[in-house]
């Protein structure tokens, strides 16, 4: 009995440790007998006791390097910094368990030659204006210099470009004067803007006094032209009502004298004799004669 607790003992120590639990986005390259034989995959797994052996546990998931700032010189002969970032994932677990020894260094060796290889053929300006050009032209010579050690380069960003302090004191003072010609540019730009409404706003207040002087000057006219229209139409009236009334020559003859007398008893030294006095006196003498008769009569 106590034979087979020590058997089970034994079998327990020797199998549970060969038992492989491979989770996920994770890779085991297994080896047998000292040569590659498979690689697991997530799952439950079981290898060979003192045979089989994991050589290699492999992560699947996309990594990120970022790699230490490396000296470059332009083609100008400028020494700069520059770092990189490479975001790469393994493809093949077994390339990249036999492939190359320590993949990290190699990729970062391999980034830093490749770095100084492409800024050696641009200048200064075309280097700080083309990190596009530069990422792009890194990430296809990586990804094809990778590809026997089962790596595959998804991006490459250089992350800083760090001239030398005399190249940034220059570039700064470019920038600073470069940012004071735009601002006298605005402030000129302003001010000719500025001059543009005031004289549109002067001739727009101009063009409002003349249209507003004109208007007066048509509705002064308008109404001097309508009292004179009234005037005339009352003295046509006038002349219609005398006509439809019909007043005799001798009445108005008449009215003529009285007026005449009114004007003889007045404080005026000065009397308009009328044309036609002569027959204002013959009317007098008839009306005097029929008078005279009336009284004999009684």
């Amino acid at each position: 009995m106590s034979g087979f607790i020590v058997l089970l003992v034994l079998i327990a120590i020797i199998v549970i440790p060969n038992i492989k639990i491979v989770p996920q986005a994770k890779a085991y390259v297994i080896e047998r007998l000292g040569s590659y034989m498979t690689t697991w995959g997530n799952g439950l797994h079981i290898k060979i006791p003192f045979i089989d052996r994991v050589a290699s546990i492999v992560s699947l998931k996309e990594i990120v390097k970022d790699f230490a700032p490396q000296p470059v010189i332009t083609k100008d002969n400028v020494t700069m910094q520059i770092d990189t970032v490479v975001y790469f994932q393994i493809t093949d677990s077994k390339l990249y368990t036999y492939g190359v020894e320590n993949p990290i260094s190699a990729i970062e060796n391999l980034t830093a030659t490749t770095l100084r290889n492409i800024i050696g053929e641009l200048e200064l300006d075309q280097t700080l204006t083309s990190r596009d050009i530069i990422n792009s032209k890194m990430r296809a010579i990586l990804d094809e210099a990778t590809d026997p050690w089962g790596i595959k380069v998804n991006r490459v960003e250089v992350k800083n470009i760090i001239p030398p302090r005399d190249i940034q004191e220059a570039m700064e003072k470019q920038m600073r004067a470069e940012r004071e010609r735009r601002e006298k540019i605005l402030q000129a730009e302003g001010e000719k803007k500025s001059s543009i409404l005031i004289a549109e706003g002067e001739k727009e207040s101009a063009i409002l006094r003349a249209e507003a002087k004109k208007e007066a000057q048509i509705r002064i006219a308008e109404g001097e032209a309508l009292a004179l229209l009234k005037m005339k139409q009352a003295e046509a009236d006038g002349i219609k009502l005398l006509k439809e009334s019909k007043i005799d020559e001798s009445i108005l003859t008449l009215k003529s004298f009285d007026a005449l007398s009114n004007l003889a008893n007045g404080q005026s030294t000065k009397i308009i004799v009328p044309s036609n006095l002569q027959d204002i006196a013959t009317l007098g003498t008839t009306i005097k004669e029929m008078l005279n008769d009336k009284k004999t009569s009684k």
